[in-house]
């Protein structure tokens, strides 16, 4: 039996060579419901938006100093090449299956659907995480440029910074839900102009930043500030933890496919737009890390430690210029905000379109008039708040919860690359004809995609009392909190599953493609 789409085989849109937009939902038994508008400026942008260069080193850079001194930025390259590995490995399967909720599907297609939900559920469980965890940054910077933005109290009291910071997520957690609620076009033009501000801002404070070096790249590039000195690994003890500053920046290039059922031609662009994504950032993001480390007037000034990149332009550029290239990051953090929802949308979608979710006939259905599913665009955007409201009074859970979703991403990266692998070495796996694939390096890539993903995955779980218990008292739970909470959400996860949505999972009837030889239908 073939599966095909409800119009037909002679449907508008066909391309010359017969392929279509819609032959990867016929694969996997889906009709198309969602309204192709996205153009490869909007999938990349997509790409690109989630990493969120001026988000993530405007957040991290004072990680990575106050753990690995300036040293710390060769973790910049070291983790490019990791995720390239499996970026190259996601743009295989985005070749083939350029649909919405990539990550789960993925899972599904290479695992089976008992591996496809736990990665999806991980995933999804990461992203609500993720989300809250983005919009805190607002605080990291709108307070720095005016303090009109400090709304709760004047930033001394002891929970000031953490309020107001809840204040200011939610603010931007409740637009970007109202925006994806209206539909992808909406979100996209938003989100394109947002990326195109953001990379001719990054560009900018690159230059501006590099004309304002003070010393060359071997005094900076080999400094560590004495840190690992008398510890068991030394420097690569902190190195290592100082790592995270950049794992935790540069991951969600896989939404450039999970649009893939509102783009054109995803087969074909949904693959680049993964590679650029994360390729420009690497770059992008690298010169702004290093010249920012060049340029700093006292490069042992304990403010690298805690006003981070912020304070480096503030600083080196003058309140005008500085202000100017911050309010760039806000832009950036709130398309950041966009891409990381818009994600999670599509991804609720996708497990709930084949029933692997609770009431999943409501959370799938698409809206006739946004052509967009509304329903997890407003369950996400709630569950983003609640989390938020943690950070109130238990700021040092929140940050713990915070690294464990990062994690868990991770973790639902290998739950693709794992079955691949085992698929390659069976002889199982067939990229998509014609469109991009590895060829003879898929084997040797794919097998460093999933040490690489192992080996980061326990270095950022490590219970590390600096990252996971950072202010006292000392607690064990805390310490093992990635463990604790990780195994908590994968077995509870995956026992409501096997009991419970297991027997109900399958492509819900208002979801499913034709099948043609079908005896049963009408």
């Amino acid at each position: 039996m073939v599966r095909v789409s409800t119009t037909g085989p002679e449907r508008p849109g066909t391309r010359p060579d017969g392929t279509h937009d819609d032959d990867s939902l016929d694969e996997l038994g889906y009709k198309p419901e969602l309204k192709r508008t996205l153009g490869n400026f909007h999938t990349f942008a997509a790409g690109i938006s989630y990493i969120s260069i001026l988000t993530g080193t405007f957040q991290l850079f004072y990680f990575g100093v106050s753990f690995g001194g300036p040293a710390y930025w060769w973790s910049w390259p070291m983790v490019f090449a990791g995720q390239l590995m499996v970026a190259l490995c996601f743009c295989e399967l985005a070749a083939r299956y350029p649909v919405a909720g990539s990550v789960y599907n993925w899972a599904k297609a290479m695992g089976g659907p008992h591996v496809g939900w736990l990665g999806g559920w991980m995933m999804m469980t990461a992203t609500m995480v993720t989300l809250s965890a983005v919009a805190l940054a607002y605080q990291l910077t709108l307070p720095q440029i005016d303090s009109f933005f400090q709304f709760i109290g004047d930033g001394s009291g002891k929970t000031d910074a953490a309020a107001n910071a809840v204040l200011l997520g939610s603010v931007l957690i409740l637009f970007s839900t109202a925006v994806n609620a209206f539909g992808v076009k909406l979100m996209a033009r938003i989100n394109s102009a947002g990326v195109f501000i953001e990379l001719i801002a990054a560009v900018a404070l690159i230059i501006f930043l590099a004309a304002h070096i003070t010393r060359g790249p071997s005094s900076v590039l080999t400094e560590t500030n004495g840190l690992g000195s008398g510890e068991t690994l030394g420097y690569f003890g902190a190195f290592l933890t100082a790592s995270l500053a950049s794992a935790y920046v540069m991951y969600g290039f896989d939404t450039a496919s999970s649009l893939g059922e509102e783009s054109h031609n995803p087969g074909r662009n949904a693959p680049r737009a993964i590679l650029r994504a994360l390729i420009a950032s690497f770059l992008i993001g690298g010169l702004i890390l290093l010249f920012a480390l060049l340029a700093v007037p006292d490069l042992g000034a304990k403010e690298l430690s805690t006003g981070g990149l912020q304070y480096v332009v503030l600083e080196t550029l003058g309140s005008t210029v500085g202000e100017i290239f911050l309010w760039c990051v806000v832009i950036a953090i709130t398309v950041c905000v966009l891409a990381v929802q818009a994600a999670g949308i599509r991804l609720m979608f996708a497990m709930a379109r084949d029933n692997n979710l609770p009431a999943g006939s409501v959370l799938a259905k698409v809206s006739p008039r946004f052509q967009t599913p509304v329903v997890p665009a407003v369950v996400i955007g709630v569950v983003g708040v609640v989390i938020l409201l943690i950070n109130v009074n238990q700021p040092q859970i929140f940050s713990v919860i915070t690294s464990i979703a990062i994690i868990m991403i991770y973790v639902a990266y290998l739950l693709v690359t794992v079955p691949m692998l085992i698929k390659r070495l069976r002889g199982d796996w067939t990229p998509a004809a014609g469109k991009f694939s590895l060829g003879r390096l898929g084997l040797p890539i794919n097998i460093v995609a999933v040490v690489w993903g192992a080996v980061m995955s326990l270095n950022l779980a490590w219970p590390r009392a600096e990252v996971y218990n950072a202010t006292g008292p000392q607690h064990w739970y805390l310490r093992w909190g990635a463990f604790l909470f990780i195994g908590v959400v994968a077995l509870g996860g995956f026992a409501y599953y096997w009991f419970v949505q297991r027997k109900k999972t399958g492509v819900l009837e208002s979801h499913r493609a034709e099948v043609r030889g079908d005896p049963t239908a009408p």
